[in-house]
């Protein structure tokens, strides 16, 4: 095995140009984990804020979380995996690299029928969408539901899999090619941010969604919950402008009986058993043709820097990916 690899390091918080290439040592890994040769690298918000300052690390950091590739070799322990199984997680540690260390229980193989880049993007943003779509609230077939950023990564995949479930879609996207793009997906209307709430009581007869899905926050909060009907739900489940204030619960009384839960992705993934469930009926989605992950860009590694640029600049459709 070789002794060196190629990672994005950076040596001090601040802008993207912090992310540059160096010459690192490969890892070794230990009891019950996995040495993976990265084919395909998920760049995701939460590194943003790592580079950035706003989220405490250590540097020198490598950033990274989520890629998919192929095991070069196991640790002591590991069972179920060997060298030259195909994989992915969500779960990594510093997979900005060639290669990246995973605890074997966190990754999962990926099916025949799936390519690694598609599997590379899929994790976080499929996985989220996943638990949004059958456990954070209670959607059932034929309720009118609305999903913010209809066109991000998650609302993609969101809208997809609500659809299949037998609910009607309402989206909101900021521009035409957006707008476009959530239409592909299924979404039965897409809106604009300006008074989406009065466009869903129109749509809705003046009843209100069942749920709202809210990953934009700050901004779209207050509206969310006027869009919501009676016993309706609001899952907030991201701050893309922002966190939202505290504010007086005697709000969701007056709004009809609302309910409102401040989900995250890990408190549903809590077994091995959990998480295989969630990956499978993903993995099987795709390989059926009803579930499309979009790479809405690719950078070469080298490139950390720029693939941060087009995230924070919420230029990006889909999914972002590095490729070594």
């Amino acid at each position: 095995m070789e002794d060196e690899m190629r990672a994005i390091v950076a040596l001090q918080a601040g802008g993207p140009d912090e992310l540059t290439l160096h010459e690192v040592p490969v890892p070794e890994p230990a009891a019950g984990e996995l040495l993976v040769e990265a084919a395909a690298i998920g760049v995701n918000f939460i590194e943003t804020y790592q580079r950035s300052g706003v989220y405490p690390v250590s540097f020198p950091f490598t950033p990274g979380a989520e890629a998919s590739g192929t095991v070069v070799a196991v640790g002591d322990g590991v069972s179920g995996f060997v060298p030259g199984d195909r994989v992915t997680t969500s779960e990594a540690r510093s997979s900005y690299a060639e290669r990246f260390l995973v605890e074997a229980e966190r990754a999962v193989r990926v099916p025949d029928a799936v390519d690694l880049d598609t599997a590379g993007a899929l994790p976080l943003q499929g996985l989220t969408a996943h638990y949004l779509a059958t456990s954070a609230a209670r959607v059932q077939a034929g309720d009118t539901v609305l999903v913010h950023a209809g066109a991000g990564g998650v609302g993609l995949l969101l809208t997809q899999l609500l659809v299949a479930r037998g609910v009607r879609v309402l989206t909101t996207a900021s521009t035409e090619e957006k707008r476009a793009l959530s239409r592909e997906a299924g979404a039965a209307e897409v809106l604009g941010y300006e008074g989406f709430a009065d466009r869903v009581r129109e749509l809705t007869g003046g009843e209100g969604a069942a749920v709202v899905f809210d990953g934009v926050g700050r901004d779209t909060f207050d509206a969310s919950l006027s869009a919501l009907r009676v016993r309706g739900q609001m899952v907030l489940f991201g701050g893309a402008s922002g966190q939202v204030p505290p504010f007086d619960l005697q709000r969701l009384n007056a709004g009809g009986s609302l309910s409102i839960t401040r989900p995250a992705l890990p408190h549903f993934l809590r077994t091995p058993e959990e998480r295989a469930w969630r990956y499978r009926e993903l993995f099987d989605a795709i390989a059926a043709g009803s579930l499309k992950v979009r790479i809405g860009a690719r950078f070469p590694l080298a490139d950390a820097a720029g693939a941060h640029r087009a995230l924070e600049g919420r230029g990006t459709t889909g999914k972002v990916i590095l490729t070594p």
